[in-house]
Formats: structure tokens, sequence, C-alpha cells
């Protein structure tokens, strides 16, 4: 008889198949192999002790501050653990507990409930002189040749975006944002591409005039704070990408503050998927703006807990592309920094991300493809 351990990315459901394990015990095993922690904040103290009982008789644990049993405190926050048939049962024994227990069932049930998306690729594609990459500027004449080069290396969309957001660019007219990206759009409205075409704005004329000529996808950075533009996104049935940002681009990297960038973040989705949905707008991308009003330790807070927006439902995409985070841990020019990329967007797809806005498709079509692999052993 031998042993060994298995890594903790194993795929147990993999190995019982390989085993031979019936398909049924495989569904109610594979749960048992899956281990979810809850950080939960602000809990009623009568709602910790009932959790802490309710967990451990059904396998799980709730680990609580010193005090909490004895109700020194009136709040506390905890950290429930258990497997995924855990916290399944779990949730169902809290539907009937008071203490805002019944409501913490239904949130636990929308982490258990969660789709599967394929990686995508975005390319991206900007008429403009001083985006903070200058090998994603593209005059109207390159513009196509990129595009079809992208669409040859694996790009699923393309972003094209007529107006500077990186930290401390300066806003320009929405006219002037339109005349840059009109060659472009009329130059791919035409062309049968096996992509899907993204408008990176949060003004109403360049996205209507993307949507009327072909676009599918709205890319804003503002999160549809301009119900025009919601309007617009729904007349046309857009896809419309919701991002997280705090400031406005001039400004939002002078000492950006959070008490906890992935709840404040996680809230503020509630809220605009809510707006969203409003308008008519059911086709929803979430993106938590790395680089966009964060500290270099809340992007990689946001990338590690990226896996709390999977509770939404909806695709979730990341742009960390070459941007000043990777500068901040290894400083390196903007040229160099497609390893730093790489790594980001890789920790981003285990944690689950599904769409990568990047500048360097072919390279990120390869590390999906072996990232790929690698998860089906």
């Amino acid at each position: 008889m031998r042993i060994k351990r298995l890594g903790r990315d194993t795929n147990s459901a993999k190995v019982m198949e390989r085993l031979g394990v019936d398909k049924p015990g495989i569904k109610i095993m594979a749960k048992k192999a899956e281990i979810f922690l809850f950080y939960i904040a602000d809990m009623h103290v009568g709602a910790a002790n009932i959790l802490k009982q309710d967990a451990l008789s059904v396998g799980a644990d709730l680990a609580i501050p010193n005090g909490t049993i004895t109700c020194a405190f009136k709040r506390v926050d905890a950290l429930l653990i258990g497997t995924k048939k855990h916290i399944e049962i779990l949730a169902k024994k809290e539907l009937a507990q008071p203490y805002g227990l019944r409501e913490l069932a239904k949130e636990l049930r929308g982490y258990l409930d969660q789709k599967r998306y394929e990686p995508k690729i975005m390319g991206i594609i900007n008429a403009t002189s001083d985006s903070f990459y200058p090998g994603s500027r593209f005059s109207p004449n390159e513009a196509v040749a990129a595009v079809e080069r992208m669409i040859q290396e694996g790009a699923d969309i393309i972003d094209v975006g007529g107006m500077s957001t990186r930290p401390g660019s300066e806003e320009i007219s929405e006219e002037e944002e339109l005349e840059r990206v009109r060659p472009i759009i009329d130059a791919l409205a035409p062309l049968q591409l096996e992509v899907r075409l993204s408008i990176d704005t949060y003004r109403p004329k360049v996205a209507r005039y993307a949507l009327e000529r072909g676009f599918t996808i709205l890319n804003d950075i503002t999160g549809l704070e301009n119900d025009e533009l919601a309007r617009i996104a729904a007349q046309y049935g857009a896809s419309v990408v919701i991002m997280h940002k705090k400031g406005d681009p001039k400004t939002m990297q002078q000492n950006p503050f959070y008490e906890d960038v992935v709840a404040e973040v996680s809230q503020f989705f509630e809220k605009r998927i809510e707006k969203a949905k409003s308008f008519g707008i059911e086709d929803i991308i979430l993106d938590p703006g790395i680089g966009f009003g964060k500290r270099l330790e809340d992007n990689l807070r946001l990338l590690k807990d990226l896996v709390e927006y999977k509770k939404f439902g909806y695709e979730i995409l990341v742009g960390a592309s070459r941007k000043s985070m990777i500068d901040k841990i290894v400083p390196t020019p903007v040229e160099e920094r497609l390893p730093g990329t790489l790594t980001l967007h890789q920790l981003a797809l285990q944690n689950g991300a599904t769409i990568l806005r990047c500048h360097d498709v072919a390279a990120h079509k390869q590390m999906i493809e072996i990232y790929k692999a690698y998860e089906r052993v």
C-alpha cells in the first residue's frame, strides 16, 4: 500500500472518475472536497452563538472572538469554515433562525449556485495619443490590421476607446472622443468579424454611434452613472461592463482609502446591477476596476478575493495589463511588464475572472490554454 498527498488545486471529481466511482457518488463526494471560507462582519452576538452550534452540528465550524459565548459584545465578526456540503446543509438550517440568520442563509446560497464561463480575451485598441502604453495606440489605418492580428492570435472581444482614463489624464470633449473613434468604428462595421466589438466610453453619443454600427458591448468605467447611457444600452440590447472606480481619472490616485475594498466594491455592484435591471439591461459584466482609485494593497486584495463577486452570477472582467501596480512591486518600465501582467491575470483566472482585458493577445492565449490544461487534470 502506498499513499501520496494531492495538491490543493486537485480536481477531486476527475480523480474519482479515474477511480471508476459512480456519477451520483462523485456529485455527493465532490462537495465534501471543496472548502469554503466566509468572513461574516458585524453579526449579532445571538446569531453568532446560534450559528456556532449549528455549524458544529453539521461538521462545519465558526471561529468567533473570545467572549462571544458569554455575550461580552453586542456584535462580532466571525469566520465560517466548511465544505460545500456543510454550507448547503447549514444554509437550510439557518432559514428558520432569528437575528438576521435567515438573510445570511439566502446569501450563502448565492455563493453556492455559481455559473461557469469559458475564459475570454479582450484585446485593447486605443485611438489616443496619450494612453499609458504606447503599444495600444493605433491610427485609423493601423487599427483594422491590429484587430485582424488580435483575432488571429485568439481574441474573443475587441475593445475600442477614444479617451485615455489613465491616472492623471485630462478629459476631452464628447465630440473629440467621437471623432477619434468614428473612423475605426466605420472601418470595422462592414467586416464579418468572428469576435464581439466593445466600445470603451461613458459618453452617450459615442456609445450610440458604436452600438448602431454593430458593437454589442458597452464598457463603462463609471458603471452606468449616466441614466442616458443606461437607456441607450438597453435600447440596443448591449452587454454592459459595470466597472468600479473611486474619483475621476485626473485625481483618483491621490490617496484613495478603503476600510474594506472588497466589501465596498461588492456594495457598488449591488446598486448598479439593480439600476441596470431597472432599465432593462440583463447582460452584465462586472469589473472591480484594478488601478482606478486603488492602492497597491487594494488591487492585490481585489484579485485575491475576486471569487466574492461570483455570487452575482455574471462574468467578471479584470484588466491589470501592464499597469503601474506591477512597477510598484518590481520597478519596471511599461514596455517590460508582460511577465507581471500574465502572473496577475493567471491569478485572476484562478479566483474567478472570465474576461481578461489585455494588450498582448498571443501571450494571453498561450497562458489561458496552459491554465485550462492544468485545470482539466
